[in-house]
């Protein structure tokens, strides 16, 4: 795709940049001219594009706010934050809960969002037109079986949205967010084959199913977020905050 200018000239960070929804956002606001800064862990670092500016930071570590306002105010102006990394446990009753596993899934998944965007807003009050995209799920505003923690994650980080954009609107900043359906990304078909070994359907035959219950009769793609992604990092979506658009090709 070529550059369709729509971000040239901006700086956008992308959190969990390196693979599955983070790294076809990355692509694709860089295909609109953005410079883009790849946050990840350290053992993601060298599958970062060369263009890319590739920063090591675990979104889980106790000083990970602090480091985070330090890139912000290393930057100086930022014009759009993607807060993309998340963590998918696996499949659990609420008999079989793990309490460190929650608490870490939490961590990455609610804290880190709203430290990021935290750390970030006196960056993106400088740009003078900062957009936040924040990555909830179709699981932000429904539940599935034995996804309580995913679920209860996902819920929160609407509630995240809704907040932020009432806080940081009067600062000129704007807060949405992706609620993504099944993607076909490695982690779900990771998670699948996880399931078929314990008896559960095989890849093809869940994602025949999961494609047979959408309107449009297949998955949405990593590229479709990343659209969706794009249109509210750029001025297109001038008029919206507080915002969470599905991107599940009209699941359920």
């Amino acid at each position: 795709m070529g550059i369709d200018e729509t971000l040239i000239g901006r700086v956008a960070v992308v959190t969990g940049a390196t693979r599955g929804l983070g790294r076809a956002i990355g692509e694709r606001l860089e295909a609109a001219g953005a410079r883009i800064v790849a946050i990840d862990l350290l053992d993601m670092m060298s599958v970062v594009p060369a263009q890319w500016q590739g920063v090591a930071l675990d979104l889980a570590a106790d000083d990970a706010d602090v480091r985070l306002a330090a890139l912000a105010a290393e930057l100086g102006t930022v014009d759009v934050v993607v807060a993309n990394a998340g963590i998918v446990p696996p499949w659990r009753g609420f008999e079989d809960l793990d309490r460190a596993e929650w608490d870490h899934v939490m961590r990455v998944n609610t804290w880190s969002v709203a430290a990021t965007i935290g750390a970030f807003a006196p960056a993106l009050e400088r740009s003078g037109h900062g957009a936040i995209v924040a990555m909830a799920s179709i699981n932000g505003y429904t539940a599935h079986a034995k996804q309580a923690l995913y679920t209860a994650s996902k819920h929160a980080v609407v509630g995240i949205i809704r907040a932020a954009a009432l806080d940081l609107g009067p600062r000129g900043i704007r807060v949405n967010g992706l609620a993504p359906g099944p993607i076909a990304t490695e982690a779900l078909l990771s998670r699948i084959r996880a399931r078929h070994a314990q008896g559960g359907p095989t890849v093809e035959e869940t994602l025949r199913s999961l494609a047979g219950d959408a309107a449009l009769g297949r998955l949405a793609t990593p590229e479709d977020v990343a659209n969706v992604a794009h249109f509210l990092a750029s001025d297109a979506s001038a008029g919206m905050t507080g915002r969470v658009l599905p991107v599940e090709a009209g699941l359920g």
